[in-house]
């Protein structure tokens, strides 16, 4: 059975995408978010994803946290709109680290679960992902996770596990536009 290394963006979108993998690869699951503001908010997506993995029998990796990595890779970028310019460069920051991994550690493929959801466009993550994985050596698993009812059953086998559902993507410039987050809003989709 072929290894495959799988960019794990939440532990939502892990559901359906680990569950989908499992029955054709040697799936192992990869947190890879820079991106993430703040602390708190990383740490309670690492713990959702860490329950899916627990409940699916499939390891994780977790990928040192560093902020600044993502301030790098968009600086300049920070006024952009959500799903512009600042959003494919932290796609891409995100991919290229996750197929580097895969190459230097035996892994046949890669995938993502940034598709499944609704306002990921996978005509623009899957190329990225294709490019860095030829870059690093290895190969990308492109696909649309929310179609064929994907997204719903993420939504479904989230509340089954009793995982956190967040309301933004992840950085902070995400957080400004989520109107119900700046009025302190927390609770769960």
């Amino acid at each position: 059975m072929k290894k495959i290394l799988l960019h794990i963006c939440c532990g939502p979108c892990a559901t359906h995408v680990m569950s989908s993998l499992k029955k054709d690869y040697m799936a192992t699951g990869y947190f890879c978010n820079p991106n993430i503001q703040p602390v708190e908010e990383y740490a309670r997506r690492l713990e959702a994803v860490k329950t899916v993995a627990l409940r699916l029998d499939i390891p994780v990796i977790e990928e040192v946290y560093d902020p600044d990595l993502f301030f790098d890779a968009i600086h300049g970028l920070e006024g952009e709109p959500e799903n512009g310019s600042r959003c494919l460069v932290c796609y891409r920051l995100r991919l290229m680290r996750t197929c580097r991994f895969a190459s230097s550690n035996g892994y046949d493929s890669v995938a993502s679960t940034l598709t499944v959801g609704p306002m990921k466009k996978a005509s623009l993550i899957n190329p990225i992902g294709c490019e860095e994985a030829a870059r690093a050596g290895v190969t990308f698993l492109e696909a649309d996770w929310k179609k064929s009812d994907g997204f719903r059953h993420s939504c479904e086998m989230s509340k089954e596990y009793g995982i956190y559902r967040q309301h933004y993507c992840g950085c902070v410039y995400s957080i400004k536009t989520q109107p119900q987050l700046n009025k302190g809003s927390t609770d769960s989709e």
